[in-house]
């Protein structure tokens, strides 16, 4: 018997909006403080700060509290302005975002809870937040309550020294092969790394959280990918085969979904940014494709329309895809990385040893993709 790959999806259901999402108790909130606590250290919230939380209109009402009231511990005057949920890539260009815009321009902390990620967007854009002072942390599909019970929870010390270690061993390689048990087969040059450092966010940074990854931008990418989920398809119905090569998208095969990216970049498609994920607690299961994506042993990649036909990286390329592949193997010169959506790196002393500051490493690394850590394991004594 032939089994189908693609009958079911164990860890999408491809919601579409904070508005799918389930709500919770009013009493949720106090097992939300955790991961709203590790947020506000990770954001530098100090005392005095001006803290925008720039949420849409249909995230939980529990989240907004629990992450107003970790700033508002820290004595920073808080603000929170509920908007219109953004939309995708350049699906609504013309959208008025002058408030949004103006409060942003007078915070020192914004903590953005919009579904598609504000940077979708051309005032908002990655060189609009670098050009000012404030420090932006993204909850793009993640304030919700699943997201800060999961992966918020682990301390942000145990990221950073997943970090450092994966940047040792990613940052100076010079080939980084991706395959998949459903096809893909991606090998990437010519890249360079962001590197978060550690201590937290600093003027004009933007991160996205939970933290749970390191990002890059190649010049080189050849081979397929084979999409699990994306943003622009969600689950695909048949295989979704995409290929490269020379880093440009040249080939889109695969029915329903291949002709819906098609329609929405019409210019074509390039690999703009990928990212292998390093957080062990973010949840694979009932998590939104922007947590799985930082899953330990997760891959995504971020496909950006092309302008006037070619790659423009200074904006919006207003037809953002990211696509993602849940448990692939990585090979980084030759060294395994990742085997089967097992990060390597898990079971190194180095990293042990910094989990054990707060608590059992079998706990706190566990990969199981449904555990929550114990709220006593969650850095609040480390």
């Amino acid at each position: 018997m032939t089994i189908n790959p693609y009958a079911g999806n164990p860890y999408a259901g491809s919601p579409f909006t904070y508005a799918a999402e389930p709500s919770v108790s009013p009493y949720a909130i106090v097992e939300l403080m955790p991961g709203a606590r590790n947020l506000c250290e990770y954001a530098r919230v100090a005392p005095g700060d001006r803290v925008l939380l720039m949420m849409e209109h249909t995230v939980d009402p529990v989240v907004v509290q629990a992450i107003a009231a970790a700033a508002a511990m820290r004595d920073a005057d808080v603000r929170i302005l509920s908007v219109p949920p953004f939309s995708a890539g350049g699906w609504d260009r013309e959208a008025p975002l002058q408030i949004e815009t103006a409060a942003f321009h007078e915070a020192d902390v914004v903590i953005g809870g919009t579904w598609w990620g504000e940077v979708h967007s051309e005032p908002l854009f990655f060189d609009q937040i670098r050009a000012r002072s404030a420090r932006f942390v993204s909850l793009h599909m993640t304030a919700t309550a699943g997201a800060l019970l999961t992966g918020a929870r682990l301390p942000v010390e145990v990221f950073y020294a997943l970090v450092a270690r994966a940047l040792r061993q990613l940052a100076t390689a010079s080939s980084i092969r991706v395959t998949s048990a459903r096809g893909t087969d991606l090998t990437f040059a010519g890249f360079t790394f962001e590197d978060p450092g550690p201590g937290g966010l600093r003027p004009g940074d933007w991160r996205p959280f939970p933290y749970g990854g390191v990002n890059f931008w190649p010049t080189e990418t050849e081979g397929m990918l084979v999409v699990e989920d994306s943003t622009v398809t969600g689950v695909p119905e048949e295989p979704l085969r995409i290929t490269l090569e020379g880093n440009l998208v040249r080939k889109i095969e695969g029915g329903a979904a291949a002709a819906q990216l098609r329609r929405y970049a019409p210019e074509g498609f390039y690999m703009r940014h990928a990212l292998f994920g390093l957080n062990p607690k973010v949840r694979l299961a009932g998590g939104t494709q922007f947590e799985r994506e930082k899953h330990a042993g997760a891959f995504y990649c971020g496909l950006d329309g092309l302008t006037g036909g070619l790659p423009v990286t200074s904006g919006p390329g207003f037809a953002h895809c990211d696509c993602q592949v849940d448990r692939p193997t990585v090979v980084v010169d030759g060294e395994l990385f990742v085997e089967h959506g097992r990060l390597l790196l898990l079971d190194e002393p180095e990293i042990r040893r910094a989990a054990a500051r707060f608590g059992p490493p079998e706990v706190i690394l566990d990969d199981n993709p449904v555990l929550v850590l114990p709220r006593r394991y969650t850095g609040g004594a480390g």
